[in-house]
């Protein structure tokens, strides 16, 4: 005879197996169908995911801007004279109104409108059309406008870094003036050639050259760079340089300015995921580990060198580390971005003690030294390190992972990326030349004489950094 514990058990498998048909039939009796119910699911997945990835980049474009204001300005206004500090901060903080004006009724359409190889198309002029849809081709999870500004960001702090090479001898009109020309004549078209849809050197979306940029190795810091010294070139030096000394007035300043850069690198690089993803885990990564392999790059050559490591060798190192992972971090692996890093550190510091002052120009602020020097190094040897098992950006036909650096086999990216540095080098030096001459001959550039000793702050603003009322 069957014990008592087997109906129980009987008993608990039938009810099990009628509660799972009744699960496994598809429900027409209530208000939605199972497909219906599954469809819902799925939306609110998507939803839920798109919420994140757009938290993510507004979080990230406040960062970036954080790295102008107060990052740059900080680390820049410490680098100078105390006569110029408030000057020098104040072309950053310019720059952060008058490039938001300029990118809002022109520029983002013509860096990210659909146009020809090298330049975009005026679809998007007075921001028409940029609201809460994505832009698919872009970012398809995040509304083409949180695209947008994120962009915006990265069109600020670009020209800004150019002001560290003509610090302190440059008309505040004349500063005006040409960055809004630069970002017409130089940036905009650089951005489309990498970033935007149909560029010649997009490598997302089919570029003839299809040049390896995650964040701006190429249209931020070799543009900024390389434009940087053909300013310090054109304006000549400061009055007394080199033969008076001009150390920085406050490293106390440009350390915390340096600190608020490497915080906001994360977004700068991180953020060019798109996405709250695994890609913008591995770019933070490697961004980080760059940057700490430059400081000991630097610090090291400076240590061997001088018998001491400098606290502005250490920060100049660090940045000189963000500006070479750039363009690779989206790329790389971490044992690799600590190569970029140490390499960067240790070849800009060359640059900068050595290789200037044998040369004799005036680069105020090292931008060329560390922009310009640092943003081609990243973006070279993003061609040799970068790895499919990172971000697989190239594929065949049938969707598969193809090589994507020369030491994976793709002997061609190197090329690539060289075609990309050199149209960056070119554009900028010949744009800036044109641009520089155009500015001399309506506003003039240089201050006088007289303000230059004066400074800055009274000559072009009227106001000083520093004031100490001495009591009678």
């Amino acid at each position: 005879m069957f014990t008592r514990k087997f109906w129980i058990k009987a008993g608990l498998l039938a009810l099990f197996l009628a509660v799972a048909g009744h699960a496994a039939l598809p429900q027409t009796t209530g208000s939605d169908s199972q497909s219906e119910r599954i469809a819902k699911l799925e939306q609110a997945v998507a939803e839920a995911k798109g919420s994140a990835d757009n938290s993510w980049m507004l979080m990230s474009s406040a960062l970036v801007l954080m790295m102008t204001g107060p990052g740059l300005a900080l680390f820049y206004g410490g680098l100078v004279r105390k006569k110029n500090v408030l000057a020098t901060m104040m072309q950053s903080f310019a720059l952060m109104a008058l490039v938001t004006v300029l990118w809002a009724l022109i520029g983002y359409s013509l860096s990210f409108g659909s146009g020809n190889s090298f330049i975009g198309s005026l679809s998007h002029l007075f921001l028409r059309g940029v609201g809460a849809q994505p832009d698919a081709a872009y970012a398809a999870t995040i509304p083409q406008q949180t695209f947008m500004v994120y962009q915006l960001m990265f069109a600020i702090i670009t020209p800004a870094l150019i002001t560290g090479a003509f610090a302190e001898r440059m008309k505040f009109s004349a500063m005006v003036l040409f960055m809004i020309l630069w970002s017409v004549v130089i940036y905009d078209p650089m951005a489309h050639m990498v970033w935007g849809k149909g560029g010649l050197l997009n490598a997302a979306l089919g570029g003839r050259f299809p040049t390896l940029d995650f964040a701006g190795g190429t249209v931020v810091h070799v543009t900024s760079g390389v434009s940087a010294l053909v300013c310090a070139l054109y304006l000549g030096k400061r009055l007394g340089y080199p033969q008076e000394s001009m150390p920085p007035h406050s490293v106390v300043l440009s350390f915390i300015g340096a600190c608020l850069l490497w915080v906001g690198w994360f977004g700068f690089n991180a953020g060019s995921a798109l996405s709250a993803g695994s890609l913008a885990t591995s770019a933070f990564v490697a961004t980080h580990f760059a940057a700490a392999a430059a400081v000991v790059g630097w610090a090291g050559a400076e240590w061997l060198r001088n018998g001491k490591p400098s606290a502005l060798g250490a920060i100049s190192g660090a940045v000189a580390g963000l500006v070479a992972i750039t363009p690779a971090a989206g790329f790389v692996s971490p044992m690799s971005a600590l190569c970029i890093g140490l390499i960067a550190g240790v070849f800009c510091y060359w640059m900068v003690s050595r290789v200037k002052a044998r040369l004799g120009y005036d680069d105020s602020l090292d931008a060329f030294g560390v922009h310009g020097v640092g943003g081609t190094i990243g973006a070279l040897l993003t061609g040799v390190f970068a790895a499919s098992a990172v971000n697989p950006i190239f594929k065949d036909a049938q969707g598969n992972p193809l090589a994507s650096g020369f030491l994976e086999g793709n002997y061609g990216q190197l090329l690539n990326q060289f075609v990309g540095v050199a149209i960056a080098w070119g554009l900028a030096a010949v744009g800036t030349v044109v641009i520089l001459k155009v500015v001399d001959l309506t506003v003039g550039l240089r201050v006088s004489s007289d303000h230059e000793i004066q400074g800055l702050d009274l000559s072009q603003h009227g106001e000083e950094g520093y004031y100490w009322e001495v009591s009678a």
